[in-house]
């Protein structure tokens, strides 16, 4: 998806935002018959309305307000996506936005919805040509959106892009040793650095908790490091994310039990997928912030040498943990990789992971739950990000009544805390390896859709992301 602003009238198609119908006077060339029809569409709760010429195309979109700016905003994304649905259908290869509302933003939040709707994952197709969406480019007129808003918008959506073309690749593909590679391409390719370890370096290090993971299968084990360093960084010391890299999780010897449980577990990594797409942003958008990223992956599978319940793991750290579930194995490379970013001595550490399934039980699809000791300041940005972004977070508490579930008898901790409150004692278990502000977010309800709506396609959505880019962008600023 190409966006550019529109320096003489090039597109044939055009789609006007409103957000009163008195505006429609200041659209040239409306005839009577037109305004008739468009208010007739308004009417009858038509969003977009399709006028249909000769020589192109017009659109209107009527925006309307909601509740709060955040609601009102992510109706505009979903207006876009209608508008892209109609282009799609109609054939059209660009389309040009004008903002004629009273959001200054208008035109932006339309065409980041177009876009985020556009997306399609196709490699394995036979009749991709013919089904491939037409839309290609979206134009802006001078007064709807700036250069650096426009250089921004497309940097988000190409990362988006890569991160759920990850997240909708299978095992058969994207093993752990691929998802490295594709990382080195998107670094190569945006300009970040990367550094992958392979298991002999893995083994080395001594990453217990991912070794433990990797044992049952026939792949080995990596871990990539990421790293942004801009000429001058408003941070003294980096900012450190943290993606769980699960390619496919069967739940090992403690194979997941349930109906179609494992359709989707293709998706168990889609918090690596996550913060290599928001690297690859950082970079493009040249972000003045020191950002690392590390990615602890395998697939998790219940081979003859698999890890077992009972077992007791050191972890990088020293640490051991009594494993009572090796379908808890998000928890167990996160701990290594947590651990390892302490040597970074790092200002904030944030992590995002398909980690439980009682987050996705907790608030569905609806938001992502998170967790930290990051102080009330951050909490708040991060908060406000997900609101700008509609990626709405909800806060757990990490009570020390829940790190009293995952004492164990013969270990330092275990990898289960009991049936009740299953995503905070995650969250208490990755505790455990840090000793800095750090943030944990829990995707598992979000990372992946069984169904389209809205904006959100089939399949790996990168939600999370947009609020991550969102929170970044305001970094250090009053």
């Amino acid at each position: 998806m190409e966006f550019k602003i529109q320096q003489k009238q090039t597109s044939k198609n055009e789609a006007y935002i409103i957000d009163d119908e008195k505006k429609l006077s200041s659209i040239a060339g409306l005839t009577k018959d037109e305004l008739a029809f468009i208010s007739a569409s308004f009417v009858a709760e038509q969003t977009v309305v399709t006028i249909n010429r000769p020589g192109g195309f017009v659109f209107i979109y009527l925006l309307k307000n909601k509740k709060s700016d955040a609601q009102t905003f992510d109706t505009c994304r979903k207006g876009g996506a209608e508008l892209c649905g109609l282009c799609n259908k109609h054939k059209l290869a660009e389309v040009t936005l004008a903002n004629l509302s009273a959001i200054p933003n208008a035109a932006l939040l339309v065409a980041e919805g177009m876009a985020l709707a556009n997306y399609q994952f196709l490699k394995y197709r036979t009749e991709a040509k013919k089904i491939a969406h037409t839309l290609a480019i979206i134009y802006f007129t001078k007064t709807s959106a700036t250069l650096k808003d426009v250089t921004q918008l497309s940097a988000t959506i190409d990362a988006i892009y890569k991160a759920r073309t990850l997240v909708n690749e299978p095992l058969s593909f994207l093993s752990a040793e691929q998802l490295s590679r594709e990382i080195a391409a998107m670094g190569k390719e945006s300009g970040f650095k990367v550094t992958i370890f392979n298991k002999a370096r893995i083994e080395k290090e001594k990453m217990g908790g991912l070794l433990s993971v990797n044992r049952g299968s026939i792949q080995p084990p990596t871990f990539t490091i990421m790293e942004y360093v801009p000429k001058k960084a408003l941070n003294k010391k980096p900012i450190v994310l943290v993606g769980k890299g699960v390619v496919y999780d069967t739940g090992g010897l403690s194979l997941k039990p349930t109906l179609n449980s494992m359709d989707r577990m293709k998706s168990d990594m889609g918090g690596a997928a996550l913060v290599s797409g928001a690297m690859y942003a950082i970079a493009k958008m040249q972000l003045p912030l020191h950002v690392i990223a590390l990615v602890p992956a395998t697939d998790n599978r219940p081979g003859q040498e698999a890890y077992v319940p009972g077992d007791v793991i050191t972890m990088m750290s020293g640490k051991t943990v009594e494993v009572l579930n090796t379908d808890a194995e998000g928890r167990m490379i996160l701990g290594d990789a947590l651990e390892w970013a302490k040597r970074y001595k790092p200002e904030l550490v944030v992590d995002f992971a398909t980690l439980t399934g009682a987050a996705s039980v907790a608030i569905g699809e609806h938001g992502i739950v998170c967790m930290g000791t990051a102080d009330e300041e951050t909490k708040k940005a991060f908060r406000d990000s997900g609101n700008r972004q509609y990626e709405r977070l909800v806060e757990y508490p990490l009570w020390d009544e829940y790190g009293e579930q995952i004492k164990s008898d013969i270990a330092d901790i275990k990898n289960v805390g009991g049936p009740s409150g299953g995503a905070i004692t995650a969250g208490k278990f990755l505790e455990h390896f840090t000793d800095y502000p750090w943030m944990h977010f829990d995707i598992a309800g979000v990372s992946f859709a069984t169904s389209k709506k809205g904006y959100l396609p089939i399949g790996g959505t990168a939600y999370g992301m947009r609020m991550l880019l969102d929170f970044l962008t305001h970094y250090g600023k009053a």
